[in-house]
């Protein structure tokens, strides 16, 4: 590193949620001209501790030192006066105003009261030139520029405020490759000048292409910091899942009784993609299969069933569905007999303000049509049947499902879809924040409904659970499919060195 003495320096930083504790006595570190990379899953406390950095969430404990003073970042502007600036994933700018009025809002020079548009303008296009070697309009509106222009002018505007550490919250997540190359050359650019820039990816390629020294986080504890060079890909997947590696081999899977893994084909994908989101892949699911999908926190998971399930439309190659043709919107899904469980429970699948039974009849209301209600006989009738099945708690129907853990809430998600009599269930993070008894609950279910000769398309994080479900395993890495495992290949080494690469 060029300089000794970091320039940031966060010790012992503990921030506190109701029931929760996000960060618990983390320390971070960030030294000038050196590119830092922020690594964890889902719910490490990454976003967490940004926030505390950037002072929209206040610390419980720890303290924070810039160029060895102590700060206090009681909120965005205290950070800002303390030389530390963010862009994030989807640019905050104002895309009415122009290039050089979203660089220098609130700091416009003026004389005399009024605003001298002339210089703001030319201080603009120099600053523009000279730091980020960008030559544009800037007398234009902002929203005249793609995304990788945008952010390039996102960052000008923290260097305008001459700021010292630089947070960059998944800038490469919208661009194409051309577009992170250019961003990348920016970043080298501007690390050689003495930038401390924070950076927060996805991306293993990228990780290893740009950063000097990774921090990783787990469960929202410090789990180290180690110079990127000297951590081998596969190790830092380990240390980020935080699993030990031969006790997860010794977790026996759970075989269904009968494999149908040479069924009839229930849905063949072709070169689908979508510019963005995920690149073009071939997939196909047999009848009675489950097919897990592993990788990484962004890897491209969700956006596969995104996709699938005509949430959002491919760019790019053909879905064909057994019996009926491709997929153009949800209701389309359904209507091929395709059924879609959401890792988002609380956003995308539960009604909060309705009851267990409400929730439950909803997708098979919605294939009756809205002007053909469900009796309610028969909607406590299947309401009753499934809250036996699943063992949902508390069994009262009348219950609003707000008030049930997550692990219930996930069951009268998975009865909501299972009473469409799916030929295909996708089933993205169906275990997240639930307890193992539940968790044992649902990947019993999975079998047996596979058993019965449903195809299921699993997705999770946790890879013990993907291995035991599992009849072929299709692992992301980069938002691309990079390896297919099938039978006694599906351990978690194999799948561990697929997402690492390298």
């Amino acid at each position: 590193m060029k300089e000794h003495a970091p320039i940031l320096q966060m010790t012992g930083i503990t921030k506190r949620f109701p029931g929760v504790k996000a960060l618990s006595n983390v320390d971070f570190r960030l030294f000038p001209g050196e590119v830092h990379a922020l690594m964890g899953e889902n719910g490490a406390g990454k976003s967490t501790l940004i926030k505390v950095l950037t002072g929209v969430y206040s610390i419980d404990e720890g303290s924070v030192l810039m160029e060895g003073k102590a700060v206090s970042i009681s909120g965005p502007l205290a950070a800002q006066k303390a030389g530390i600036s963010t862009v994030y994933q989807e640019v905050n700018l104002c895309p009415n105003l122009t290039v050089a009025e979203n660089i220098y809002i609130g700091r416009e020079p003026r004389k005399f009261g009024r605003i001298q548009w002339k210089k703001m303008n030319q201080d603009a296009e120099r600053l523009l030139k000279e730091r980020l070697n960008l030559t544009i309009d800037v007398a234009v509106p902002l929203q005249t520029y793609s995304v990788a222009i945008q952010q390039l002018i996102a960052i000008a505007r923290a260097l305008s405020i001459s700021a010292k550490v630089l947070i960059l919250d998944e800038p490469t997540s919208s661009l194409d490759q051309t577009e992170v190359q250019q961003l990348f050359r920016i970043m080298r650019k501007l690390k050689s000048e003495g930038l401390a820039i924070l950076f927060v990816t996805h991306f293993l390629d990228q990780v290893y292409e740009m950063s000097d020294r990774l921090t990783v986080l787990r469960g929202g504890e410090l789990e180290g910091e180690y110079m990127a060079a000297e951590l081998p890909r596969f190790e830092l997947v380990l240390k980020m899942i935080g699993k030990d590696l031969k006790l997860l081999e010794e977790l026996p899977k759970l075989s269904a009784e009968t494999q149908n893994s040479a069924g009839q084909t229930m849905l063949t994908a072709s070169s689908l993609g979508r510019k963005g989101a995920i690149k073009p892949f071939d997939l196909t699911i047999r009848k009675g299969e489950v097919v897990g999908l592993a990788g990484l926190l962004g890897s491209g998971r969700t956006e596969i069933a995104r996709l699938l399930f005509g949430v959002d439309r491919s760019d790019e190659g053909k879905l064909a569905v057994a019996g009926g043709g491709g997929v153009k919107s949800p209701r389309g899904a359904i209507d091929q007999g395709i059924a879609f469980c959401s890792e988002n429970r609380k956003t995308e699948g539960i009604i909060d303000d309705l009851t267990v039974r409400e929730n439950i009849i909803l997708a098979f209301q919605a294939t009756r049509g809205w002007f053909r209600p469900l009796p309610r006989k028969k909607q406590d009738e299947i309401a009753e049947k499934y809250i036996r099945m699943l063992n949902i708690n508390p069994p009262n129907p009348e219950h609003l499902i707000k008030n049930l853990s997550g692990g219930n809430q996930q069951k009268v998600l998975l009865a909501r879809w299972l009473l469409t009599e799916p030929d295909l269930l996708i089933l993205d993070e169906p275990t997240r924040g639930i307890d193992i008894g539940a968790k044992a609950e649902i990947q019993k279910l999975v079998l047996s409904l596979a058993n019965q000769g449903m195809s299921v398309l699993f997705i999770s994080s946790e890879l013990e659970e993907v291995i035991r479900v599992s009849d072929r395993v299709a692992v992301l890495r980069d938002r691309a499919i990079v390896r297919e495992i099938s039978g006694e290949q599906i351990n978690q080494q194999q799948i561990m060195q697929a997402m690492a690469g390298g």
